[in-house]
């Protein structure tokens, strides 16, 4: 039987009836967070087409501008006094989550003379991460609000642009933006796809995301950040050194994964188990916290010994405190990042951590973020053309332990010299990029509105190449 933790059950029509559109538009029900689940399950689905993932969110995007009211026009670009930029964010995950930490150190670093920076948290949990974030924004707390009373306070702030950080992930407030309450609006770091949303003026990616072609695949323009599409910093309690290498404790190679299990797929473990074939004595830490629970350690524990791997070369872990879960990769020599769902902080962390990723990058996003930081940290041979090419890098590793041992040694050096741990630089590009487009859409505004015909829904244009879907069809109809 196939193992089925991420991807999507097709239980909404017939296999051989349903498209995306008849399943999206008839099946699901009329609520915003079945909705946005059905979008996110379909990234770890790796049997799900491209077309078929951007049809989904084409639909989407044609239900949340129906549910708001319908096709609204841009609002007027008001000028950015002196110069300055009013510059607002919007995520459930201000906290000690994957986007806080990372988001966290690029609002320390914006540049007062050029953004005023407001953050809307839509979650429910404020720890150290929402106190440092307080500290240096404007944070409104936006949970208790409706999708049109946040709008309404976007617009009362007098947003200039408008960024989403959540996409269709838990606690998701892009419902709010199909009723436009900014001129320009953007999508980054949070999500992985499209949003479906044609209101969205653009996705912040980079060349190893979104290389080229990728434009297929997004309602979005793509504006390819020079750089890198994010930036990391280690939490305070990391471990300050490096512990030795595992497998000159053990006198074996230990391949790991910390990585949310849902990223788990047959093919995953097909290739996982080839490479414990071609390493005899190697053994395999798996962890997160679903290996709480006995049913799933049994499915998990099936899926390698159906594969010829026994049972006892696996250490599947469950969850602990992130500074203990940082102080476990010193029983790991190398990560085997899964796909197409690939690490993006868990990644990083394995790297800061002293053990090099092998990965898969394939034709989504999401499963090229590992990929883009061996680009940035200068180990790109570490990413796979092809399942053979994954196997060959990850033996390859494990039997040269002399290698091993130098990439452990000096990955720290490297993230540190790389644009990927430098926020200042990171922070400047963005700011560039996101005072760019504004001028580019406010220059765009001003020709339009002096046009003297103008056709229906003029003012509300997109910059030019950029789709608009009538929510009164289906996409692709």
């Amino acid at each position: 039987m196939p193992f089925r933790q991420g991807g999507v059950e097709r239980r909404f029509a017939d296999e051989d009836d349903a498209t995306p559109n008849s399943i999206s538009h008839q099946a699901l029900p009329n609520h915003p967070v079945i909705r946005r689940n059905a979008l996110i399950s379909l990234e770890y689905d790796p049997e799900v087409s491209d077309a078929e993932r951007l049809a989904h969110a084409k639909a989407w995007g044609a239900w949340a501008i129906t549910r708001s009211g319908g096709l609204r026009p841009r609002p007027p670009v008001p000028p950015a006094a002196e110069g300055c930029l009013r510059l607002g964010y919007v995520s459930a995950d201000f906290c000690q989550h994957t986007v806080g930490l990372m988001v966290k150190e690029v609002l320390k670093a914006h540049d007062p003379k050029r953004v005023r920076v407001f953050a809307y948290s839509a979650g429910q949990v404020q720890d150290w991460v929402t106190r440092e974030i307080r500290s240096v924004c404007t944070l409104r707390d936006v949970t208790a609000l409706d999708d049109a009373a946040l709008a309404a306070q976007i617009r009362a702030d007098g947003i200039h642009v408008l960024v989403d950080l959540s996409g269709h992930t838990a606690g998701s407030r892009l419902t709010a933006f199909a009723y436009r309450p900014a001129p320009v609006m953007v999508s980054w770091l949070g999500y992985f796809a499209t949003t479906g949303l044609p209101y969205m003026d653009a996705v912040l990616l980079d060349a190893w995301h979104a290389p080229s072609g990728m434009e297929a695949q997004f309602v979005e323009p793509i504006i390819r950040l020079p750089v890198g599409r994010f930036c990391y910093q280690p939490v305070p309690w990391a471990p300050a050194a490096l512990a030795p290498p595992a497998f000159e404790r053990n006198g074996f190679i230990t391949f790991g994964c910390f990585n949310n299990t849902a990223k788990y797929n047959d093919g995953v473990f097909d290739v996982w188990a080839r490479v414990l074939r071609e390493v005899p004595d190697a053994r395999l830490i798996l962890k997160w916290r679903t290996f709480n629970d006995e049913p799933f350690r049994q499915k998990v524990t099936k899926a390698f010994v159906d594969r010829g791997i026994a049972a006892e070369r696996l250490e599947l872990r469950g969850p602990s405190f992130h500074a203990d879960l940082l102080k476990e990769y010193a029983h790991m020599d190398i990560a085997l990042d899964p796909f197409p769902f690939t690490g993006g902080l868990t990644s990083c962390e394995a790297l800061w951590m002293g053990v090099p990723v092998v990965t898969w990058p394939k034709s989504r996003v999401v499963s090229r973020q590992t990929f883009a930081l061996l680009n940035q940290i200068g180990l790109p041979e570490l990413a796979a053309r092809d399942a053979d090419d994954y196997c060959r890098i990850a033996v390859g590793l494990a039997n040269d332990q002399k290698r091993l041992g130098q990439i452990r040694a000096n990955l720290r050096d490297r993230m540190r010299a790389s644009p990927l741990m430098n926020v200042a630089e990171f922070t400047r590009q963005l700011e560039d990029t996101l005072l760019d487009l504004y001028r580019r859409i406010d220059a765009e505004q001003r020709v339009s509105f002096r046009r003297p015909c103008m056709p229906d829904g003029a003012g509300g244009g997109r910059p030019e190449g950029a789709k608009h879907e009538s929510p009164g069809r289906s996409p692709g109809s």
